[in-house]
């Protein structure tokens, strides 16, 4: 008894603990002097609670509820008599005065000082107290509910934070890898050629010092022979003269030996500009996208690729958190954020489903942000503002690739048709803070093209 209300003994009518209550077939519990009351003069005997049509005239007694009842008075009473007694009459406070507004005894009551005051029971005021503290909770409670949500989602957050850590990580060891394997890939083919030239230029001197060699060897062998006749006596000198002559003369005098020209290992063309040489080689193997999703704002249903440049409508993300930046359904923004300049960017939409583009002028955080933007309904373009503006734009195909520029400066968003610049539509507005690229897809996939890399070194194109 002691963990109930005395709510749940009170009869919906009186408003009192139940006295000999009844039960309709609708399942409410009533007094049966307050029911009788009730339908007295009534055509129909309705509940006074839900308004069904009673089944009987003369509703069966709940037997158990008028046991529980007078249980709940007995303890009550119990309860009561256990309270502690008047401080100056030493009697059981059975009153409680409204204008004092606290508990008193019998006595109490005819002094001098609650001359004049109003009364109630104790238990009615208790009552009537307990149901005002009830109300003034009611309050705190939702605020309680909203603390206790709030937690459950932000512990729910912090789990997919770490779920979001590691998939990431993930794709940036895939990245990377991509880059050492290139890497490692041009540092092996860049010293293959610096083994090559050395092979190369190794061989050449290997084949000059052969050259060399000989024409040493042959004149050291003249030179010996002249040197020997010149170390014999007159008389023999001059009988081997005209042959000793003859034979250094068919040796004649060959050019000057010189060094090798380009001999040496060309180092500059190795080191000289190496890592500018492998970033400006590496541009082939990946792109640059004017604009990336920002998969924070993407509703439930709208899945990415890995890559942060494609979306469209999926299955259900399992674990998907609530967080402030995500919008409403089939949206979802860019990552980038402009707040002056110009901007383009084309986006592949194909020719099905419903999807939208424009710019959002609103920071991340409204399930429906204000934006400027044109749904693409097959050949048939809405350009849609936060002024209401809302037109047919009608054309003979469907545009394939759509370009969206964005010049904040002059106020201008226009779209087009990427392959041949035919313009669809332009918004006049000025923009003030930032805007974020917005798109909405409910079939289909949108998929953000990537644009040429070119490198200019002193406004020399590379």
């Amino acid at each position: 008894m002691a963990t109930r209300s005395e709510e749940d003994f009170c009869c919906p009518v009186c408003q009192d603990v139940f006295k000999d209550p009844v039960v309709l077939s609708c399942s409410h519990s009533f007094c049966t002097d307050c029911l009788n009351t009730w339908w007295r003069g009534k055509p129909t005997k309705l509940c006074p609670v839900c308004k069904r049509r009673s089944s009987r005239e003369e509703p069966p007694r709940n037997l158990a509820l008028r046991n529980l009842c007078e249980a709940f008075l007995t303890e009550r009473e119990q309860r009561a008599s256990e309270a502690p007694p008047c401080s100056l009459h030493s009697k059981r406070l059975t009153l409680f005065c409204l204008d004092h507004q606290q508990p008193i005894c019998l006595v109490c009551q005819h002094s001098e000082t609650h001359a004049n005051h109003r009364f109630r029971p104790i238990y009615e005021a208790a009552r009537e107290h307990k149901k005002e503290l009830g109300v003034t909770l009611k309050p705190f409670k939702k605020k309680l509910e909203l603390f206790e949500e709030v937690k459950v989602k932000s512990g729910q957050t912090a789990e997919y934070i770490k779920v979001q850590a590691r998939r990431t990580e993930t794709q940036i060891k895939d990245q990377f890898k991509k880059l050492h394997q290139f890497l490692e890939a041009e540092e092996k083919a860049r010293i293959a050629a610096l083994r090559s030239e050395e092979v190369q230029k190794s061989q050449k001197m290997t084949d000059k010092m052969v050259d060399l060699n000989k024409e040493i060897a042959a004149l050291s062998n003249t030179i010996k022979a002249a040197e020997k006749d010149l170390r014999t006596d007159d008389i023999s000198f001059l009988l081997n003269y005209k042959a000793a002559v003859t034979r250094v003369q068919q040796r004649p005098l060959v050019e000057d030996p010189t060094m090798l020209s380009g001999a040496l290992i060309d180092e500059a063309k190795h080191l000289g500009n190496l890592a500018f040489n492998v970033w400006h080689k590496m541009k082939d193997m990946v792109s640059y996208t004017p604009v990336i999703l920002d998969p924070n704002t993407a509703h439930r249903y709208v899945t990415l690729s890995e890559d942060l440049t494609s979306a469209g409508q999926g299955e259900e993300i399992e674990g998907l958190p609530d967080n402030p930046e995500r919008l409403g359904e089939a949206c979802l923004l860019g990552y980038e954020r402009f707040e002056s300049g110009s901007h383009s960017w084309d986006v592949h939409v194909g020719d099905t489903g419903v999807m939208g583009l424009g710019v959002s002028a609103k920071i991340k955080g409204s399930e429906w942000p204000e934006d400027w933007r044109i749904m693409l309904c097959g050949t048939n373009y809405i350009p849609q503002s936060p002024s209401g503006e809302h037109t047919v734009v009608r054309v003979e195909k469907v545009y394939q690739r759509i370009r969206v520029n964005l010049d904040f400066n002059r106020g201008k968003l226009s779209f087009s048709d990427a392959d041949t610049n035919a313009n669809i539509h332009t918004f006049t507005h000025k923009f003030t803070g930032r805007v974020f690229p917005f798109f909405y897809c409910t079939m289909g996939e949108q998929k953000i093209l990537p644009v040429k890399v070119r490198v200019t070194v002193e406004g020399q194109r590379l």
